[in-house]
């Protein structure tokens, strides 16, 4: 994967989840039962956070990060909906926006051999590859929730 590609990807999932977001509607984005009873703005909060992990990773070029990582995926994903889930929708879509451009500027500074060398990075194991660690926990992750948004607006259209 190249930087142009891996960044035209990153660009095309962003403006597509947005696009979903929008469709939604601001006013739509507190109601519950979207996936797993979480809500858009759960949903948000938890890809924020999966972004945010990436811009650690991409600051401190390193492996490392918060120890929620070393939970099971769905006890991770629980801790990180009770941490967010009385924040208000504002505070949420604030820092979707702040760390998203924030992982946008990171990425853009990244050479090609950054993006596929895992020895630009501390602690990270020989066979994994940056640019799918971060595919993962951006662009992909827009693609696993997508889905059930779509599925929710599908089921909601008369609200």
């Amino acid at each position: 994967m190249n930087r142009a590609d891996f960044l035209q990807t990153l660009y095309t999932q962003r403006d597509r989840w947005e696009a979903l977001l929008e469709r939604v509607g601001q006013d739509r984005m507190t109601f519950p039962g979207v996936e797993d009873g979480w809500s858009i703005k759960d949903i948000i909060a938890h890809v924020t956070w999966y972004e945010q992990e990436m811009v650690g990773l991409l600051q401190a070029r390193r492996l490392a990060g918060s120890d929620l990582w070393n939970l099971p995926h769905a006890e991770r994903n629980s801790i990180i909906y009770q941490q967010n889930r009385l924040r208000s929708l504002e505070d949420v879509l604030n820092e979707s926006v702040t760390v998203y451009q924030q992982l946008r500027d990171l990425l853009e500074g990244l050479s090609d051999a950054e993006l596929e060398d895992p020895h630009y990075f501390a602690n990270m194991p020989d066979d994994w590859v940056p640019w799918q660690l971060v595919a993962e926990n951006t662009y992909d992750h827009y693609r696993d929730h997508a889905a059930s948004i779509q599925s929710w607006l599908d089921r909601s259209d008369g609200f």
